[in-house]
């Protein structure tokens, strides 16, 4: 209400400076000619009693107008911009010139939906499509590893060994682009309850057990007795992003999986650790730090997409390490969520 009245009292100063010079040019002729006060008192009270009404009947229009204008502006994205009435011509050609620009944005913005929809449709296909051949060069390779096996050629045994795990790799980054593009629209992707641990990370494990064995890194891995309000495929996949990232820059040692009180998930490992400057980073979009520099393969976008979809489910994640000295990383379940949940 305040900031209205200041408004609209900058917007009329002009006629309360030329309202205040008549009423000074009454009180100076009335001095120069010796009129009587009284008259002129009367009459200056009668053009302010008008003032006063036309003032505030004016104030009431203005401010029944910029409310509706804040109603717009509060709904201008998602409606058709319904203007007031103008009150005078060049009022009208703004809105005018404003419809144009809300024309031209709803046009730009039905354009960009549409070819984020085809991009979208077309690497979900993409991604469905490519599983077929790479589901066919796994079998070829069993059947070779077998074959090796059977003839007690360790050399084409290992070198088989070393070829699966790359398709596992190549496997992993098709998952990470399907959950990437669904992260955008998770909400109608969830289903939350209270899903078992233990269970999904055991899941998870169980799909890096060939990793465990072929870069003979040991697991220890304590019993997770608890469950936890969530959506078992998309933590599913954080948990993978982070078991991956422990085994890549891990060369010897072990992971270790535990809770740490009730409602922190740890996943530590003994590898090279990150540097302290880049642990604020680590989860932005593309950003590799001293690692992947090194690396030369990290693409950024796995912790980010961790980070995100964490967010969308109201865990949390935090991230310690020292160079060298291996890396922690914390799953933090909301507690007053997870009491809420379960009361």
């Amino acid at each position: 209400m305040g900031e209205i009245l200041i408004s609209y009292i900058k917007r009329h100063r002009a006629v309360l400076v030329a309202a205040a010079i008549t009423a000074a040019i009454f009180v100076l002729i009335s001095y120069l000619y010796s009129i009587p006060g009284e008259p002129v008192i009367y009459a200056s009270l009668l053009a302010l009693v008008v003032l006063i009404l036309i003032g505030g009947a004016r104030f009431f229009a203005y401010f029944r107008k910029q409310k509706e204008l804040e109603r717009i502006k509060s709904m201008i994205l998602t409606a058709q911009c319904d203007f007031p009435n103008p009150s005078d011509a060049s009022e009208k050609k703004y809105q005018q010139m404003i419809d144009i620009l809300c024309e031209d944005r709803r046009k730009l913005v039905s354009e960009n939906d549409k070819a984020y929809t085809d991009m979208v449709d077309y690497y979900t296909m993409w991604a469905h499509q490519i599983k077929t051949p790479i589901a066919a060069m796994r079998l070829m390779l069993e059947a070779e590893a077998d074959a090796a096996q059977k003839a007690l050629n360790a050399k084409e045994t290992k070198k088989e060994h070393r070829l699966a795990d790359q398709l596992f790799s190549i496997e992993n980054y098709v998952e990470m682009v399907l959950h990437y593009l669904r992260s955008e629209n998770m909400a109608g992707d969830m289903v939350l309850a209270r899903y078992s641990l233990d269970q999904i990370v055991k899941q998870v494990v169980m799909k890096y057990s060939r990793s465990f064995i072929y870069k003979r890194i040991s697991l220890d891995m304590k019993t997770l007795e608890k469950k936890v309000l969530t959506d078992e495929k998309w933590l599913g996949f954080v948990l993978e992003q982070i078991i991956s990232n422990a085994l890549k820059y891990t060369q010897k040692g072990r992971i270790s999986i535990y809770m740490e009180g009730e409602y922190t998930l740890v996943v530590e490992d003994t590898g090279i650790g990150i540097q302290k400057e880049d642990l604020p980073r680590v989860c932005e979009k593309g950003f590799t730090g001293f690692n992947g520099r090194e690396d030369k393969k990290s693409t950024g976008i796995g912790l980010y997409l961790c980070k995100k979809i964490l967010d969308r489910l109201c865990h949390q994640i935090k991230i310690l390490s020292e160079q060298g000295q291996g890396t922690k990383v914390k799953i933090i379940f909301d507690k007053k969520k997870q009491i809420t949940d379960m009361a």
